[in-house]
Order: structure tokens, then sequence, then C-alpha cells
């Protein structure tokens, strides 16, 4: 068993950067008495409660059973509660190695977690592309492969739904549970008071949060850093993420907490008075900024998601999803703008030219551009598309964020395809 608190603190005391905290071993640590973690794709914090095991989360459907095995190994109690954080792939999936292996379990969950499973099925196919997108930009895929179902069909429904609060009695074990908007709409976070224990699902990630993915449905920064906020007026001794280390001492604890909430207050309140001061998308974007000092931090570097994506994710909660510049209101296809742009440069292969050297010169924002437009017009061309590839992932190589060298990454492997040369 590694000595998870140990780790956690050396690393949030020190600044360090050059350890791996955000690991999927899949291997159990005990590190409170009747209290576990298996490290996984998403964790599962496993509480004995004298009277049977609760686990809050099940992992993803391909590490569920190797997440069994772990707890199996610890303690021969059942889990006879499994409560979600929320509904995310990553933390509910694992249920139906649960339920084989246990049986009927108390299953808690808020009641948007069955919503989201019946938007999941409707669009099931679309999730598993963008999850394959996100996930495949980076060496390895974090263990998603090819799945089909993005959840399992028989994932375990919550039996024991729970709106803004509710208080469980299992066992010896009094469990506060609370429900707020962050990064998904159906969040909840756990109390224990006696033991001064809360399990924060993905309001702590260890990574900066995940508030503005720039595939998926919208997050709630505000009612994120106000969770945040609410945890650390509990005064909690030891704090349990779904990813990442767990974290002891309270006054470490409101450190980070702080942190991350102060992180999302900013960058809120700067976009929302620049809009305010009647500023477009385009000018907001590049210029709200998150100090340097908050992303060094170990728990808040933008290795995931990033300040700029949670920009746009401010903007589309209250500004839509218009960016102000009139002719994006009802725009032209893509491609009927870049081959006229193409016609006026002299053809894509020129467009295609200038984007090469405009990324020699690190401007990769702007070859990007560049690059599209000669592929937009030259949809069958293997040679620009060939250009446009290399460009991309020269760009994936730039970036920090797992977010944005996926989407890099899958740019590349589309223009690969068309030039024959997939990788």
């Amino acid at each position: 068993m590694a000595d998870l608190l140990a780790l956690s603190s050396e690393i949030i005391d020190n600044g360090l950067t050059d350890r791996p905290f955000n690991r999927t071993s899949n291997e159990l640590s005990e590190i409170g008495d009747g209290l576990a973690v298996v490290e996984s794709f998403s964790h599962s914090v496993v509480v004995d409660s004298g009277d049977g095991l609760i686990a809050f989360d099940a992992s993803h459907a391909m590490t569920g059973e190797k997440v069994v095995k772990a707890i199996k190994g610890w303690s021969a109690q059942p889990v006879s509660h499994l409560v979600y954080t929320h509904g995310h792939a990553d933390h509910v999936g694992g249920s139906v190695a649960f339920g084989a292996e246990y049986g009927d379990m108390t299953v808690v969950g808020h009641r948007n977690v069955e919503r989201r499973f019946e938007r999941y099925a409707e669009t099931n196919d679309w999730n598993v592309q963008i999850n394959a997108r996100q996930f495949g930009g980076v060496k390895g895929d974090f263990g998603m492969g090819d799945f089909p179902e993005f959840i399992p069909n028989n994932t375990a429904r919550p039996n024991h739904v729970v709106d803004d609060h509710d208080t469980l009695q299992i066992g010896s074990r009094t469990i506060e549970l609370h429900h707020a908007r962050g990064e998904t709409d159906d969040h909840l976070w756990a109390w224990m008071p006696e033991e001064k224990w809360m399990a924060v699902g993905d309001f702590v990630i260890w990574n900066f949060p995940n508030a503005g993915n720039p595939q998926k449905v919208q997050r709630f920064p505000i009612e994120w850093a106000a969770a945040l906020r609410e945890m650390i007026a509990k005064e909690p001794e030891l704090l349990l993420p779904a990813h990442g280390l767990p974290i002891e001492g309270r006054a470490r604890i409101a450190g980070v907490l702080d942190d991350i909430a102060t992180a999302l207050e900013l960058i809120v309140r700067e976009v929302i008075d620049m809009m305010n001061a009647g500023e477009v998308l385009d000018t907001i974007v590049h210029s709200v900024t998150v100090p340097d000092d908050l992303l060094s931090k170990p728990y808040l570097r933008p290795l995931y998601d990033e300040p700029e994506f949670v920009v746009r994710g401010v903007w589309r909660q209250f500004g839509g999803w218009w960016d102000g510049a009139p002719s994006r209101l009802k725009p032209a296809p893509d491609a009927v703008l870049a081959t006229e742009l193409a016609e006026l440069a002299g053809g894509a292969g020129r467009l295609i030219e200038r984007a090469q050297v405009v990324a020699e010169q690190g401007e990769f924002r702007l070859a990007c551009h560049l690059a599209d437009l000669a592929g937009w017009a030259a949809p069958a061309d293997g040679g620009i598309h060939r250009q446009r590839a290399i460009i991309y992932r020269a760009r994936r190589k730039q970036e920090t964020s797992l977010m944005a060298k996926g989407i890099f990454a899958g740019a590349a492997r589309e223009s690969e395809e068309v030039a024959g040369d997939e990788t």
C-alpha cells in the first residue's frame, strides 16, 4: 500500500510537479480507520460502516472488475451502498462489476443522474466519438479502448435519489450528502461529520477544474467555486477526491480548495465584467487569464482542461452561442469561404505554404487557421493534407491540456487519412 497522504502532503507543501499523482493502478491503499482508496480511472473511495461497505463511485466499465477485486482483497464485507458523486461514465460504468459481485445494493445518486443516463442513451455514438478524440490525443488511451456503449446498458440506476441534500445513517457512519452544480448538474459531495472526512468526487481533480470542456455540455464554474467555499467552512481534516491524491490537514485542505475557487472566481468575474462592457468573445478569450502562481500549483496545472476553455464556457452560460462577430451569425460554409480565399491567394497551395512558414515561426494559432482553409479548399489533395497534419502534430506538442492535444491530434489523423499516411 502506498502512503498516499504523505505523498500528497509532500507535493503540496513543496510545490512539487514531478510526482505521479493522477494514477490508474487499480491498487487499494488504506488511509484511515476503515477507509481505503482504490486508485483507478476514477477512484473508488471505500468506507467500512460496520454493517457493510460504502463505496463512493465505481470507476469505469473497463476497470470496475479490477476495483472490485482490490476491495475484496481489503475486506470480506459486501458493498451495501454505492454512492455516485455524479453520473460520468468513469464513475458509474463499473457498477456492473459491483452488481455482479455484491448483488442488490442501495445505489445513491442525485435526481439528475437518471436524466443524464437517458441523454447518454440518446447520444451514445456522439459521446463515444468525442471521448475517443478527447482521450486519444496523448500516449495511451486511458483504458477507454473501442467501447461501443458510452455507459453499459445495465449500469446500475440510483434507487435512493437525492435532491439538494440528504443524510444517511449506515451502520456506525453518518454521511451528509450535498448537491452542487460544478463539472456536472448531478454532482454530490459527501461529509462525514464525526470523522471530518469529505468525499468530493470531481470538485477536486488535481488539475485545473474541468469547467470548460470544449466538446461537452455546460459546466458551472460559479456554483463550483461556491461549493468549494462551503466545503472549506466544514473544516475537513481529510479530503478524498475521485482523481489525484487524498489530502490531509485542515489548513492544507483549505488552502487547496481556496486556490481552486479563486481561480474559477477570477475567470468568471473578468469575463462577466468584459461582457457587461460590451466586449466580444474574441477580445475576452485573448484577454482573460489566471495568474501563473496559481496555475503552477501541483493541483491547478492546465493538463486536462484549461482557463481559455473555461472563459468560453462562461460566455456560453451567459451569452449564448453567438460570439459577437456579425459574419458568424449566419456564416457561409467553411469550404465556400476557404475556396474563395484560396482563389484570392493564388490557390490552396499558397495557403498551406504560408501556414508552414507561420508554424515555423511558432505562430500555431494562425498557422492552423491557414492550414484549415487550405484543407477545406482542397479536401482531396493529399499533399496539402500531409502538410496540414504535420502542422497539427507540431501544435499538439506545444499544448499542455489533454483536451487540446486530443482535438489537434484528431485533426492530424483526419488529414493523414486523406494523404494515405495514417499512423
